[in-house]
This record gives C-alpha cells, structure tokens and sequence, in this order.
C-alpha cells in the first residue's frame, strides 16, 4: 500500500484531537512526527489515508484505538537523573525527612517510561532505607507505563546513574540482553505506577511532600498549563516542593507557590 499524505486540513484535526485528549498543543512543525507516529496505525487498521483513520477515531470504534493514538502522539524521551539539581534538593529533604522520622511522599506527574520515578526511588531508598517512603509515577501513556512497570531500560538512558547506584539498584544484561539493565525487583517493587490525564479532575492521591513535574508543560497552551499546576498543587502539601522542567516556568499561571531556586519552587 502506498504511504498516504497528510493534508493541512486533516493535520489539524489531529492537532485538535490530541488537545482535547491531553491538553497538547501540537506546533505546526509537528505534521511530519504525526505523519510518521500513525502511519503504522493506517497500516494495522487497513486504511488508506489519515482522514479515514480520524473517521475511526471520531466514530464509534472503543477507546482502546484513542488510548493508541494518546500514546502515539505524546512525547516520552526521558533518562535517569535527568537535571540532578533536583535530586540533589530530594536528597536533602530525605535526609531532613530522616532525621524528623516522618514519611516521604514523592509523585512524578508525568513520568514517562518510569526513569524519573526509580531516580527518585534510589535516592530515597539510599537516604531512608526501611524508613517509611512512597514513589507514585504517573502518565497519560498506557504504552509507557506498561514499559515503566517492567523497569528495563538500555544502557544508554543510565549514563547519568550514579557510579555506587547503578550497582545497587541495577541489573546488567548479558547474552540477549546485552547493552540493557533492569532496576532490581526489590526497588521496583516500592513504586506505584498510575494512568491519569493531568488534563482531566485528579483522583485523590497524596498529599505528597515533593512533585516532579517536568519537561512537558512547554506542550500546553496557557490556559491548560494554568489549569494543571492548580490541580497539581492541590495534591502538594503546605512546605513541599515543586520541580519543573529548566526551560519551563510558572510566569503567567497565578500559581501560589515561592521560587527557591531555578525551577524549584515551594508552597506556603
């Protein structure tokens, strides 16, 4: 079957599709990720153009095919310890949470294939030990947290992994799975990993002590990036922390929270 094309008019119902959906907003640079990220999909229904496939999606087909499309059209490049000023801060706030004997509770808001989430989980593991702690990760991806829930990852999203961490939460492949590691049973096993869409009302989870929101409120127009850090700060508890992303900011959402330092900030 020849690979169809992608009108204008077309790629702009999906740029509307995956706004409704999860509060993206596509760039009009993005008609050739869209094109080749669902070009499979047209393949596997037996479709011969994208506005066939946007009929599919519109119409009466389950949900299953639109969680497809969600997940195909969402970002989820990530790396263990990525930006580790914040694991630095997460360090200190562990040890504070140790030496008080209180329970830490961390949520990583949009956490991909789960790197972020078990960075966060080797710090704490590292700094609280058996003392009380809880990661919650989170996406809007069933796709990324079905790989997130298995922790295997190739070597190359660990390179940022502390030299003593890699050894202690970390398996190597060998033979087949040479070039890849997995996080240790015991570690993954303290890890929750949820569905949700930040775009839509929270279940009731936390409060938690610090969330990690980062690297995908650039994706949000004003209004749904307003909209999200009000939800998500209503799951922070009064003293805790809010990460963003280094090149994301807060300048413009009203958000009630003081910055501490770049792109860490804390509410009252």
């Amino acid at each position: 079957m020849q690979q169809a094309s992608l009108s204008e008019r077309d790629f702009a119902r999906f740029r509307q599709f995956i706004f409704d959906a999860a509060g993206i907003t596509l760039s009009p640079a993005k008609k050739a990720l869209v094109c080749g990220r669902l070009a499979r999909r047209l393949a596997a229904r037996g479709l011969d153009s994208y506005g066939r496939y946007l009929e599919l999606l519109e119409g009466e087909e389950p949900a299953s095919e639109v969680q497809i499309a969600v997940d195909l059209l969402t970002t989820n490049e990530t790396y263990f310890f990525r930006e580790p000023r914040h694991f630095d801060l997460l360090r200190t706030l562990a040890g504070q949470a140790k030496a008080r004997r209180r329970r830490l509770r961390a949520w990583s808001a949009a956490c991909s294939s789960g790197e972020e989430s078990y960075s966060i989980a080797m710090v704490l593991d590292d700094v609280l030990g058996e003392q009380p702690w809880e990661v919650t990760g989170s996406d809007i991806s069933s796709r990324v947290l079905r790989r997130a829930r298995t922790g295997h990852y190739v070597d190359d999203r660990a390179r940022l992994i502390p030299a003593d961490y890699l050894k202690r939460y970390c398996l190597r492949g060998t033979d087949e799975h040479a070039g890849t590691l997995l996080v240790d049973p015991a570690l993954r096993r303290r890890v929750s990993f949820m569905q949700l869409n930040l775009n839509e009302d929270l279940p009731t989870i936390g409060p938690f002590d610090i969330i990690f929101l980062r690297n995908v409120m650039i994706y949000f127009s004003p209004e749904t990036k307003r909209a999200v850090v009000e939800r998500v700060l209503e799951r922070l508890e009064p003293g805790g922390h809010f990460c963003i992303g280094h090149s994301e900011t807060l300048h413009g959402t009203g958000a009630a929270v003081e910055q501490v330092a770049p792109s860490v900030y804390r509410k009252p």
